[in-house]
C-alpha cells in the first residue's frame, strides 16, 4: 500500500525559508518521479516541483523557480522540499505525490498517490 506522510509545515515570516519531508513507503521509490504540488485557501490544485527517479532531473513552476529545491534520498525513502524567500502567496497545503513511471511527473495529472498534506503560512 502506497503512503506519503508529509511534515515540515508551519507558519514563516516573508523572507523566511522552511524544509519540507515526505516519507514513502509500500512501494520502490527509486523507480518513479516524485512531485510537490500545493493548494492555496480558495484556489485549485497547482503543480510545483518534480524530480525524477534517481533525482538527476528536476523542474519547477515559474512562481518558485530560484526559491525552492526539490531533492530526494531514495536510500531513506524520502523526498524534500527546501523552500527559501518564502513570500505570502506561498501559502498553501502542500503534498507530496508519486509519478507513474521514472520520468518527473511535470503535471498534476500525472500524479497517482497523494500524501494528506502539511499546511505552509508565510505572514508576518
Amino acid at each position: 500500500q502506497v503512503q506519503l506522510v508529509e511534515s515540515g509545515g508551519g507558519l514563516a515570516q516573508p523572507g523566511g525559508s522552511l524544509r519540507l519531508s515526505c516519507a514513502t513507503s509500500g512501494f520502490t521509490i527509486s523507480w518513479y518521479g516524485m512531485a510537490w504540488a500545493r493548494q492555496a485557501p480558495g484556489k485549485g490544485l497547482e503543480w510545483v516541483s518534480a524530480i525524477n527517479g534517481d533525482g538527476s532531473e528536476t523542474y519547477y513552476a515559474n512562481s518558485v523557480r530560484g526559491r525552492f529545491t526539490i531533492s530526494r534520498d531514495n536510500a531513506k525513502n524520502m523526498v524534500y522540499l527546501q523552500m527559501n524567500s518564502l513570500q505570502p502567496e506561498d501559502t498553501a497545503l502542500y503534498y507530496c505525490a508519486k509519478g507513474q513511471e521514472f520520468l518527473a511527473p511535470r503535471e498534476v495529472e500525472a500524479l497517482n498517490a497523494w500524501g494528506q498534506g502539511t499546511l505552509v503560512t508565510v505572514s508576518l
